[in-house]
Order: C-alpha cells, then sequence, then structure tokens
C-alpha cells in the first residue's frame, strides 16, 4: 500500500512557544499552570522538565520534587491560538492540511508524487526549515508517514522530539513490536486494562489477534477498525457529532469562596451558551461540577426543554447551586451544556414558560462579537470579570473572538 498519510505534532507545544518568545526560558525545564498555586498541576512541560518525569497532570510539588530547577509560567491560552495560526499557515504553504486534529497536531492526506518517500521527505524537512526560520528555533515537529492516519500518528511519537519518521506497509506488524500497548493510538488505561483481561500484554500480541478477537475486546465494530489500522487499511472514519459544549475554572486562591465561585460559573455558562448559539445548537441538559478541597469532586445535572437561553440557562444553574453541599473551598468548577441538537429542529411549546429570551440574545451575541466579550455580560460574573480566560481543550482550538478572554 502505498504512503497516504502524514501526521505533524508539534513537540512540546505550550511550553515551546512560551521559550519561543521569552528567550530567559530557552533550555530551562518549565511547567505550565492553569493558574499559579501550589495545588494545582502541570497542564504541559517542557521537553527538558520532561526528561525528569514531569508531564501532564504532575502536581506541582511532585514536579518540584522531580525537577528542583523547574520554572512554573501561567498558561496564556490567546497566545497560543495566534501562535497556532501562525503555524498553520506556514505548514499548509508547503504541505496542504487535510485536518487541523487539535492545536498542536495536523494530518495532511497524501496523493499523486507525494506518495513517493523522497518526495514527501524533501517536502516535510522543508516544512521543518521553514518553521524554524519563520516562527522561530523552539518551534520543532516531529512528523510521521505511513500508509494511513493511524500509522503516521504513530510513526510521529516513534522519534521525539523534532524527529521524521516513515512507517512503509513492508514494515509491519515488526516495526511496531518494541512499543508498549499503550503507546498506541487509542489505547488508554481502560482499554489497556481490557485487552490485557484478554491475554493481549504486547504489540506483537496485539497485531498477531484476529478481527473477531479484537472485535471482542473493543466490543464492537471499533475492534475491527483497530485490526485494519494496524495493518495499513484506510478505515473510513465516521464523522464526529457534537456532543457537548462547556468550560471549567481552576479557582485562584482568592476566589474559593461561595460568590467568587458562582460568579466564574455564571460566566463559563456565560460563554458556553454564546457558543452553543454560534455553532447553532440547543442544549436540553446543564450540568454543574464542583472539586473541594479535602472532599469529593460534586456534580449535579438538570434536564429541560431544549434551549439557547443564556437567561435561562443561569436560572438553572442558580437552582443546581442553591444545592450543593456546605464543604468549604471549592478549587475548580466547570459547567456543561450537553443533549444537543441542532437549532430550528427543536418542537415549540404551545405556552411561554418565560425560560426564552432569543432577542435579547441577539444583541448581545452582536455587541460582545463588536467590542469583545467582557463588553456586556449578566451582572452574575461581575467578581469573575477577569477571571475563567480562553482555555485549550483536546481537538478543539478556541475562537478568537468568541472565546476571547
Amino acid at each position: 500500500m502505498p504512503l497516504r498519510a502524514l501526521l505533524l505534532d508539534f513537540n512540546s507545544y505550550f511550553a515551546s512557544v512560551e521559550q519561543q518568545l521569552r528567550p530567559e526560558l530557552r533550555g530551562r525545564p518549565l511547567g505550565i499552570l492553569p493558574v499559579v498555586a501550589e495545588t494545582t498541576c502541570c497542564i504541559a512541560a517542557s521537553q527538558q522538565a520532561k526528561r525528569f518525569g514531569v508531564k501532564t497532570g504532575t502536581s506541582v510539588a511532585d514536579a518540584r520534587r522531580l525537577c528542583p530547577d523547574i520554572v512554573f509560567v501561567q498558561a496564556r491560552p490567546a497566545v497560543y491560538v495566534e501562535m497556532h495560526h501562525t503555524l498553520m499557515e506556514i505548514v499548509d504553504s508547503v504541505i496542504a492540511i487535510g485536518e487541523v486534529l487539535s492545536i498542536d497536531e495536523v494530518a495532511c492526506d497524501l496523493s499523486g508524487s507525494w506518495q513517493r518517500e523522497e518526495v514527501i521527505r524533501e517536502l516535510s524537512l522543508k516544512v521543518k526549515a521553514k518553521l524554524r526560520d519563520q516562527a522561530g528555533e523552539c518551534m520543532t515537529c516531529s512528523i510521521g508517514i505511513g500508509p494511513n492516519r493511524f500509522l503516521a500518528k504513530t510513526a510521529s511519537n516513534m522519534q521525539k522530539p523534532d524527529g521524521l519518521t516513515v512507517i512503509h506497509q513492508a514494515d509491519l506488524p515488526d516495526i511496531l513490536h518494541p512499543l508498549k500497548l499503550d503507546d498506541l493510538n487509542g489505547i488508554g488505561r481502560a482499554m489497556l486494562e481490557r485487552l490485557n483481561k484478554f491475554g493481549i500484554n504486547s504489540v506483537e500480541a496485539l497485531c498477531a489477534a484476529s478481527r473477531e478477537q479484537l472485535r471482542r475486546v473493543w466490543g464492537g465494530v471499533e475492534g475491527e477498525r483497530y485490526h485494519d489500522r494496524l495493518r495499513g487499511i484506510d478505515v473510513f472514519r465516521p464523522p464526529s457529532k457534537r456532543g457537548s459544549i462547556g468550560h471549567s475554572h481552576v479557582l485562584p486562591p482568592e476566589l474559593r469562596y461561595g460568590n467568587s465561585a458562582y460568579s466564574v460559573l455564571s460566566k463559563l455558562t456565560q460563554k458556553a451558551a454564546l457558543r452553543l448559539r454560534a455553532e447553532g445548537y440547543l442544549a436540553s441538559r446543564l450540568s454543574l461540577r464542583v472539586a473541594w478541597r479535602r472532599h469529593d469532586t460534586w456534580e449535579s445535572t438538570a434536564q429541560f426543554t431544549p434551549m439557547s437561553d443564556t437567561l435561562g440557562f443561569l436560572r438553572i444553574l442558580a437552582g443546581l447551586w442553591a444545592e450543593r453541599p456546605a464543604y468549604g473551598e471549592p478549587t475548580k468548577v466547570g459547567v456543561v451544556l450537553s443533549g444537543l441538537a441542532p437549532a430550528g429542529q427543536e418542537t415549540l411549546p404551545l405556552f411561554d414558560d418565560g425560560t426564552r429570551s432569543p432577542g435579547l440574545d441577539a444583541a448581545f451575541d452582536r455587541i460582545r462579537r463588536k467590542f469583545g466579550n467582557d463588553a456586556l455580560y449578566f451582572g452574575g460574573a461581575f467578581l469573575a470579570a477577569h477571571e475563567a480566560p480562553m482555555r485549550i481543550a483536546f481537538g478543539h482550538i478556541p475562537d478568537r473572538v468568541l472565546e476571547a478572554d
């Protein structure tokens, strides 16, 4: 089978952007934090910090123990989004981007002469050189090339940082055997446990398993698709559907009390409602989640007639918040709108229930798009006016207008 896919993965993206823009951080172990506090954890780490074992999810205290010289920096999502768009323009000027997978990862589909290794290698090296010259020396990437995206992704992880790896059909399956099962995309902790339960304890055993065996492991057709991906087959990918829209925020120490935490939740709800309408959806569920210091995380959900009205969501939020346990110090809050359906397909209620304010929302949205999200907002978010900034979730690149700080 020919080479059909290229995957480009920027190395330690958030930390690399900081090091590029702040030369004093270059060459130093760096941890990126959602908020500067001893009780939080790293959301990213530089290549230098990773060598000490610091990674995403490592607590500040553990990171200090692993790497006493580590420097912590608060994340700047808006800066990372701006750099992302710059990098995408550079990559696309050399190799046409097929799909942006996340803020630090893109896939390119190969056809024609680009399927020849010597041609795509030359183009890959040209991309790397152009990134270095136009974006900066810290903006390195690892590139994987293979018969399908799955193997291209696997190849991109085989040589980091700044690698370039090609997997040919003839290399399979031997080239995969030295890898660990959780090195492969799609195998997390839960799937690893399932594989082990079925007696599959190595990549070699996984490659030797039949389609029927993997169907039993995965509990459905996805196991057969995984079997085919391992063999270089370009498996059809069903289009993904939006399942939810949400935001969360780690509270700084000065906001870890009731009124301030609720104000942050109000801002998060208003941001989620704005995105919901911009993407053309209605929601029928709102979930509230609060993490507490020294207590279990608490979550509550309300279900309602599909809507997109900010005031309606805020009323529901207030009702859920009133039911929260009296645990004391909240450390992280989040709100998720789910049960999504395309707007315009809902059945309208016979009588107005007072939850809808489409004219008000339309006016709010126009003003915020023109003057910024902090130009106008419902008063419940007042104490959090400068909190809950843009956040970058896996697979979602924030809109520079809709989700601006």
